[in-house]
């Protein structure tokens, strides 16, 4: 997972201590399908997403995330919710570990994807909620998906 040089800063004076951060969650959604990311450092699926910048406004990173990650700028359209608690909290493959408090925004795009960002995805695809209990996935994305139906 890259990170940014504020955290690097932070990793520095606290090693691979558990670190809560705050994050973006973007709820992309086509009709009754939402596209979903296969990460690499795990191999689940999830939605797209990740850290907000020192300074940045969360529907600034929410935009920032998806263009980095699929190469493509999302239209936002609203907050669903904000998430949290120990289904967010992870440890990486490194040994550093974090917890994330979300804020997830529904989305559309106007363009498919037009770039996977490989250093952190694996694949991209769109999946009914009723497909999610098939998956091995991330299983805070369940609630995030109710809530934006």
């Amino acid at each position: 997972m890259p990170h940014s040089s504020y955290i690097e800063k932070i990793r520095a004076q606290i090693g691979s201590s558990l670190l809560l951060l705050p994050a973006v969650t973007a709820v992309i959604r086509e009709q009754d399908c939402f596209l979903l990311a296969r990460q690499r450092d795990s191999g689940l699926w999830s939605l797209v997403g990740g850290g907000i910048e020192p300074m940045e406004e969360p529907g600034d990173a929410v935009l920032r995330e998806v263009q980095e990650e699929l190469g493509v700028a999302p239209v936002v359209h609203r907050l669903i919710g904000a998430y949290g608690g120990p289904e967010l909290a992870t440890r990486y493959p490194n040994g550093d570990e974090v917890c994330y408090i979300s804020l997830a925004y529904h989305c559309t795009l106007t363009e498919p994807p037009v770039k996977l960002e490989t250093e952190e995805l694996l694949d991209v695809d769109w999946f009914r909620p009723s497909d999610l209990p098939t998956l091995e996935r991330h299983l805070w994305i369940d609630k995030v998906i109710k809530d934006a139906l």
